[in-house]
């Protein structure tokens, strides 16, 4: 079992099971009192639905492709009744409804030409980590953390950014799953003052291709709830709505829920 104890956000993760799951899932309620998680959020695979339904797993999300080309279910257990319920669903449902209304984009337009576009190295993490924690009072990984960056990008994480008069002023990263081939699309910051460009979609993009040489052809997405912007820019990429992560993490000031965005990079460009 590959698990996160993850205290900062009083939750665990279970990334991935070999063997047999209700073995598993007994030693996680043990780890689940045993650091007082509120939520326990497992990745599971498609034999394991009916099983984790009956050990009281709810299924929030699903990402098309996860495992070597199998669907992966976001199955999730509550520990608190304040965890489990949120008080904007009806808000994000809203949300969601409108996005998917809107038009997908076959050319995305590039930035005007003084923001340079480039891969982010080692020698650029203190600059990275400032710009998160301008963007990010409250985070769920230490993304203001330079030495925490840095260890990203050695496990292979990939990491691009906009720079303006040679200061990073949007990013985003990619999470490499080299075993499973797939990635997660994470990490979009922009500082307010250069939002009105466009910057995310192109990083995204890039992201994208870079993923596609490495052979890695299922991108994921997980987005604040609440912000149509990020929403409305996953789903103008390409990327389709598969559900949502209830109470999630710690963003800004309180616990958020996620929208689950998943785009197949194997198929051909957006249509509208």
């Amino acid at each position: 079992m590959v698990l996160t104890i993850d205290g900062y956000n009083k939750r665990l993760r279970i990334d991935d099971v070999n063997g047999h799951l209700n073995h598993a899932l007994s030693e996680v309620e043990v780890l689940a009192e045993k650091n007082q998680a509120e939520k326990v959020i497992i990745k599971a695979k498609r034999e394991d639905f009916s099983n984790l339904l009956e050990k009281g797993f709810l299924c929030e999300a699903v990402i098309d492709r996860y495992f070597l080309g199998s669907d992966m279910y976001f199955f999730c257990k509550y520990y608190q009744p304040e965890r489990r319920n949120s008080t904007q669903w009806t808000t994000e449902d809203s949300i969601v409804e409108k996005v998917v209304q809107l038009q997908r984009e076959v050319h995305i337009e590039q930035p005007p030409e003084h923001y340079l576009l480039r891969k982010i190295t080692t020698d650029e993490v203190e600059q990275l980590a400032a710009l998160y924690k301008k963007v990010f009072q409250i985070y769920p990984t230490p993304l203001h953390d330079p030495q925490y960056i840095k260890k990203t990008l050695q496990e292979g994480t990939i990491y691009y950014g906009y720079f303006y008069d040679s200061e990073i002023v949007s990013a985003a990263s990619a999470e490499v799953n080299g075993f499973y081939k797939n990635a997660e699309l994470t990490d979009c910051a922009t500082l307010v003052e250069h939002r009105k460009h466009g910057l995310m979609k192109v990083l995204l993009q890039q992201l994208e291709a870079d993923l596609k040489q490495q052979g890695i052809y299922c991108a994921y997405s997980i987005a604040r709830a609440l912000s149509f912007g990020m929403n409305a820019a996953l789903h103008q990429l390409g990327y389709n709505y598969r559900g949502r992560l209830a109470n999630n993490c710690y963003i800004f000031d309180k616990l958020e829920d996620m929208n689950v965005w998943v785009k197949n990079l194997s198929q051909p460009s957006i249509s509208t």
